[in-house]
């Protein structure tokens, strides 16, 4: 199948070499070319709009970094929708506002094409091996088209409903992952303080029932020092943010992601923008 993504960062470049590995055709744009080079350099078809990447795809993927960005990549002079033709399908795979999900499926319509919101969870090692959650927002024939193709890059893959539906529940998980993110950080804090082996308590306790893809992913690479992102404090706090907003429009009050939010706003202005969300626990260390 010919595909196009447009969006090459940590987490687009794992599925993007997915679809390669599964044979399939890959036209790519991405603002810096360089930064494109080694999924060039495997196949991948670089172009140098939106617009013309989108001209060779079937299905279009997008995955870029906030809802300006998605704006700019469909409704944008050089975007996908100056160069929509009929019968595709848009998959905007950006964790992003449900009503701009909503707003891109109209849209869609309009030029004959199908549009799904399908925000992942998993992070980069998720991505890199395939084991991606999807959550879909859209319609059901736009959903059954593209379902093959998820099961290229994910695991967990559920159709929750209309457009916007995916987005809703890709909040759900970032307000679980916030809060649950607090939790690990105290509790290596706690352990340290007491002058416990951190690497034996991890080991008893991320099997019981304190387990969490966080407490057994990202609290080893605390221990390690490693804040390498595998999603970026820039853009959980975007998250973040767009669950707060969500929240307040359902006049819903939601204390510990107020909380979370105003910590990693804290490590924000100390320069850790760029830093992995494991990052946290620095605003209990230094």
């Amino acid at each position: 199948m010919n595909i196009t993504f447009i969006g090459t960062g940590v987490m687009g470049q794992g599925i993007i070499q997915h679809f390669l590995a599964a044979g399939h055709t890959v036209h790519i744009y991405t603002r810096t070319k360089a930064k494109a080079q080694t999924l060039i350099e495997r196949g991948a078809q670089w172009y140098e709009t939106a617009a013309a990447a989108s001209q060779h795809g079937d299905v279009i993927f997008t995955m870029v970094g906030y809802p300006k960005d998605v704006e700019e990549v469909y409704f944008g002079e050089t975007g996908i929708f100056t160069a929509a033709t009929a019968g595709k399908i848009v998959v905007d795979m950006t964790t992003s506002q449900p009503a701009l999900a909503k707003r891109i499926a109209a849209h869609a319509k309009t030029l004959g094409m199908q549009a799904l919101d399908a925000p992942v969870s998993g992070g980069d090692i998720g991505a890199q091996n395939g084991t991606l959650s999807i959550m879909v927002g859209g319609t059901q024939s736009a959903f059954d088209a593209v379902y093959p193709l998820f099961e290229t890059i994910g695991q967990n893959i559920r159709l929750q409903g209309p457009a916007g539906s995916g987005q809703h529940t890709k909040m759900c998980n970032q307000i679980a992952i916030a809060t649950n993110m607090i939790g690990v950080c105290e509790s290596i804090a706690y352990g340290k303080a007491a002058g416990l082996n951190m690497d034996s308590v991890l080991t008893s306790i991320a099997t019981g029932a304190a387990g969490s893809w966080s407490l057994s992913n990202l609290a080893p690479r605390m221990l390690k020092g490693d804040q390498a992102p595998g999603f970026y404090i820039m853009h959980m706090i975007k998250d973040m943010g767009i669950a707060l907003e969500e929240a307040e429009r359902m006049n819903l009050k939601l204390p510990g992601l107020e909380m979370a939010k105003a910590m990693y706003d804290e490590l924000s202005t100390r320069g850790y923008d760029l830093n992995g969300t494991q990052a946290l626990i620095d605003w209990y260390e230094k």
